[in-house]
């Protein structure tokens, strides 16, 4: 039995949550074949992001992506942990690397999904083979889905 919960967090940003779902589910289920999984996506802001890195990780400052592995041993093909998202980095850093910021947030959500699943980049060997593989897995969904709709206008309230 698998569990996907997506919360946007971000207090002024908007994102189309059942397509990133759908993107989601195809990486887990399709992409990497993990059939069994309990994973929470969480897209938040700067101010969010800063506190789960100085608090958890002791690191000063915010981050684009933090992700926190709940699984334990003996659950060889199950994922169970969490994502942190930085909404805002996504969009400074897609304006650095000339991307949208909808494929930053792809590129994000691989990037914690492939932590889960053993991947680390402490070293610059390991830094390269996570990066292939996670570009790899960028193009595949990006052919797959359309990445623009991802933007989602945030709802005025009458």
């Amino acid at each position: 039995m698998s569990e996907l919960v997506l919360r946007n967090r971000h207090p002024s940003f908007a994102a189309n949550l059942p397509l990133l779902r759908r993107i989601t589910r195809s990486l887990l289920t399709g992409s990497l074949a993990i059939p069994d999984f309990t994973l929470g996506v969480f897209l938040v802001d700067t101010a969010a992001m800063t506190r789960l890195n100085e608090v958890f990780l002791r690191h000063t400052g915010s981050t684009d992506v933090i992700t926190f592995d709940h699984s334990g041993i003996g659950q060889p093909r199950a994922l169970f942990g969490e994502i942190y998202i930085g909404l805002d980095e996504a969009r400074h850093q897609a304006r650095r690397f000339r991307a949208t910021w909808q494929t930053e947030l792809v590129r994000y959500l691989v990037h914690g999904v492939l932590h889960l699943c053993g991947y680390d980049d402490r070293d610059r060997r390991s830094r390269c083979r996570m990066k292939r593989e996670e570009d790899r897995l960028v193009r595949e969904l990006a052919r797959r889905f359309r990445l623009s709709p991802l933007a989602r206008r945030p709802r005025v309230r009458p």
